[in-house]
């Protein structure tokens, strides 16, 4: 065990010691000379978002409720295990008793 333990060590440190990729060759010229974001108060923001109404963003919300509560019964009338493997899980059980 100590031996997984101090291969995996050093291979851990081996790793640590690799070179980085150039990371500033990732950004172009254009983005480097760019100005940084405003930082704009929320309320701001928020105000320039439309207001929504309720019915907004619903779409096909109570038929996919109705599906989702068809499936719900449906999965509560059937069992979860079925009756061979509860006998043979109450076998089991009484062996070990």
């Amino acid at each position: 065990m100590r031996r997984i333990l101090l291969a995996f060590s050093l291979i851990l440190a081996a790793s640590g010691c690799s070179d980085f990729p150039e990371l500033d060759a990732a950004v172009s010229a254009r983005a480097r000379s760019g100005e940084y974001p405003r930082i704009l108060p929320l309320d701001d923001l928020l105000a320039a978002v439309p207001a929504r109404t309720a019915t907004t963003g619903i779409g096909n919300l109570p038929a996919r409720l109705a599906r989702l509560r068809s499936r719900a019964r449906q999965m509560r009338a059937r069992p979860v295990i079925d009756s061979m493997s509860r006998a043979r899980m109450l076998a089991a059980l009484a062996r070990h008793r």
